[in-house]
């Protein structure tokens, strides 16, 4: 994707306004996660170095319009001040007399925060005289913000209609570069794996895949509609009846390529509210008892995916192979973190497409033996259907 760099840009004594995404979990009034922040460094920093006068912008939660004290940005900026080692102020507007004032008060290499811009409707709205005032705050824009760039926000698209230059960020240039190359121009056997609950989020996908990918592993509480499109006995597994035909035509459509799991960690007992288990043993697909659970892959499912990695020169993996919010059942989810992780030190390109998958990696201590993890959840799912990003389209192209 031919767009404009934040490379590109001389931003020397420039008003610079960046989106970036600081939608990150607060406790007690700190920031009790910083990795968004972490991930946006490279580019604030790049622009700070170079003179720029940085403007950055956020949401956090879904205040749905109303200020909400405890969805502030204000913690957002003490925790970037230590990361940056220099002060970043924070403004308790993002449009209006005060957020103007405060950015014409930055002097070159000085960077301002600010205030939720969901505390305003009109962000989400798209609004367009609302995204006229985020515009008169700068000279040139730039998105740093992948988790939000399949949104047509005021901050993401409709401000872009009002400036002449429009770049990427890093974190979004990095994005694509993998993602895109893994889709586009992939290193074979290309292996591409699935999980999560259901089929329904994950159609898509699965047909923008098949016709690229060499294999296609699927995991997760959608397999057992899989296992029911064959005439297969899943007892009381998770099952989406209405997608048990398309089901079907995948399975058909997917011959070879689709590989699903052939045992699963099966019990009576299951409560996800209280997050109870009991006690599980690996049953084979078929065999799934009519008061049963299957709750994760099973051991044998383990070692025949981790042997169809081992030879693959491209992954892209999104979502668990089981119920990964709970211990007992997150077993197969880090098997295959593992086996990725195996894969990348020989030499293999490893894309984490974000959400449960990266919270495994990470949780594993595997993220450093990824080659990428998305920031993105939906996000790089929307990518690797092929949609277009209205927060990437919307940028300069070169």
């Amino acid at each position: 994707m031919n767009k404009l760099s934040v490379s590109d840009l001389d931003v020397k004594g420039r008003r610079v306004l960046m989106r970036v995404d600081f939608n990150v979990p607060l406790e007690k009034g700190q920031v009790a996660n910083d990795k968004r922040l972490r991930a946006a460094l490279p580019t604030i920093r790049d622009i700070l170095e170079r003179g720029g006068r940085l403007v950055l912008m956020s949401h956090l939660g879904r205040p749905k319009g109303k200020r909400l004290p405890e969805l502030s940005l204000k913690p957002c900026a003490h925790a970037l001040a230590k990361l940056l080692g220099q002060p970043v102020a924070f403004v308790d507007d993002c449009i209006g007399p005060l957020a103007e004032a405060a950015v014409q008060a930055l002097l070159d290499g000085e960077v301002l925060l600010l205030e939720n811009l969901r505390f305003h409707k009109a962000e989400t709205d798209n609004d367009e005289t609302f995204a006229r005032s985020l515009a008169r705050l700068a000279d040139v824009y730039v998105n740093d913000a992948f988790g939000t760039a399949h949104r047509a926000h005021a901050s993401t698209e409709g401000v872009t209609r009002f400036m002449d230059r429009c770049a990427m960020g890093f974190l979004i240039e990095k994005e694509i570069a993998y993602l895109g190359e893994a889709l586009d121009v992939p290193k074979r056997p290309f292996v591409a794996i699935l999980g999560g609950a259901k089929i329904s989020g994950k159609i898509d996908v699965i047909d923008s895949l098949l016709p690229k990918v060499d294999r296609l592993i699927i995991g997760g509480g959608m397999a057992y509609t899989f296992f029911k499109a064959n005439g297969l006995e899943i007892g009381n597994s998770l099952v989406e009846p209405d997608r048990i035909d398309l089901a079907w035509s995948l399975l058909e459509k997917g011959g070879e390529k689709l590989v699903l799991p052939v045992d699963c960690m099966c019990t009576d007992r299951f409560d996800f509210d209280t997050r109870t288990v009991g006690e599980l043993s690996p049953i084979a697909v078929g065999s799934i008892p009519a008061d049963g659970f299957g709750l994760d892959i099973g051991p044998a499912s383990v070692s025949r995916f981790a042997g169809i990695l081992a030879d693959a020169r491209t992954i892209v993996w999104n979502g668990p192979m089981g119920v990964f919010e709970i211990d007992a059942t997150a077993v197969g989810t880090y098997a295959v973190a593992r086996a990725m992780a195996s894969a990348t030190d020989k030499g293999a390109i490893t894309v984490i497409g974000g959400g449960d998958s990266a919270a495994a990696v990470e949780k594993a201590g595997l993220a450093d033996r990824m080659t990428h993890i998305s920031t993105g959840g939906g996000e790089s799912l929307e990518f690797l259907e092929g949609k277009v990003l209205p927060g990437v389209a919307a940028l300069t192209d070169r």
